[in-house]
């Protein structure tokens, strides 16, 4: 499993697909302060991290077709089917973080469904690593929500971020607190669980005839 890790001066990143131990040297860049020092550092992601957001995307997306084609009647609405009940404390914002997507996109909709027929799944727990999206990378995947992570930053935002990954939104770090994708860049008193018009226009291209024009170079 692949997970993306996110370094911060003294808090774990929000929503990333993971956190703060064993950082590559090459992920984790000094910022300068005005007078020339290091203030802190930030990470920017890496090359196997995204790989593995982009692993994820794809294994929803293959669960997805694979169960239109076993319902054909079913292939004019895209909707990604997800299980929570192993993230019982998180309930209310894995369903606030589907509302908010669904409000925001067109071409897919999240629903809860039974572990029979989730695309995807939500857990919770403790690790070291925070809050991550993850695949095997043969169509089952899921979602892992960390206790302390949530505690530090807003746990909605925490949610609505990782689900991004599932609907096939990659990392970015550096972006404003606006960006949901920016994830824990802008730091805890980022709150803000939306995405903005160009992250919910790319998940509309992506998903777009119900599915009809996937392919695998489509996350890109």
């Amino acid at each position: 499993m692949i997970r993306s890790r996110m370094l911060l001066s003294a808090a774990l990143g929000a929503g990333l697909t993971a956190a703060l131990t064993a950082l590559p040297a090459s992920a984790a860049v000094a910022q300068q302060a005005p007078d020339g020092g290091v203030t802190a550092s930030r990470y920017i992601g890496s090359a196997a991290e995204k790989a593995g957001n982009k692993a994820f995307f794809e294994a929803v997306m293959k669960s997805v077709k694979a169960r239109q084609a076993a319902h054909p009647s079913a292939t004019a609405a895209v909707t990604v089917y997800y299980d929570a009940g192993r993230a019982p404390t998180f309930s209310a914002q894995i369903a606030r973080s589907a509302r908010i997507w669904n409000g925001s996109v067109s071409n897919v909709k999240l629903a809860a469904g039974n572990s029979s027929i989730a695309d995807f799944r939500y857990y919770e727990g403790n690790d070291s690593r925070g809050s991550y999206a993850s695949t095997d990378g043969h169509g089952s995947g899921y979602i892992f929500l960390d206790y302390r992570q949530n505690q530090q930053y807003d746990s909605t935002r925490v949610t609505a971020h990782e689900t991004g990954h599932v609907l096939g939104l990659p990392d970015h770090y550096s972006g404003p607190c606006s960006e949901l994708m920016s994830g824990g860049g802008p730091g805890p008193s980022c709150t803000n669980p939306y995405p903005n018009a160009t992250e919910s226009s790319r998940v509309n291209r992506l998903w777009a005839n119900g599915l009809a024009a996937f392919s695998k170079s489509a996350y890109h």
